[in-house]
């Protein structure tokens, strides 16, 4: 038995609002009802949540540099991926490194708007 019923992925940003419209359109999400403008929450038909968390000294951060860990990233899984990066780039998103895209495990890195890595991946 499950000890939760649900798991949120929580990102910090300087503009929650901005960053929530970006993943929604991304993710075909519906943002929450906004209670506080210092965390707005989006969910996706499938079970996908995320919540996006105002703080006003954000860093966004430098990896894939390599004197830095990767962290965290958000991993989006596509069945046509040239399609996916050009309306992820359409919607804000920024290449962060593409030495590796190509071939039958093809997987493309960006960040969003507020600099979090994520990468696109084939199904």
């Amino acid at each position: 038995m499950a000890v939760v019923t649900a798991a949120v992925l929580s990102l910090d940003c300087a503009e929650p609002e901005e960053l929530a419209e970006f993943y929604a359109k991304v993710l075909g999400a519906e943002i929450q009802e906004i209670t506080t403008l210092d965390r707005i929450d989006i969910a996706a038909s499938g079970g996908t949540r995320m919540a996006f968390l105002r703080d006003h000294g954000y860093a966004p951060p430098s990896w894939p540099r390599p004197d830095d860990s990767q962290q965290a990233h958000l991993e989006l899984l596509v069945e046509d991926i040239d399609a996916a990066e050009r309306k992820v780039v359409d919607l804000g998103a920024r290449p962060l490194d593409t030495k590796d895209n190509g071939g039958p495990r093809d997987v493309r890195l960006y960040s969003d708007p507020a600099g979090h890595p994520f990468r696109l991946r084939l199904v």
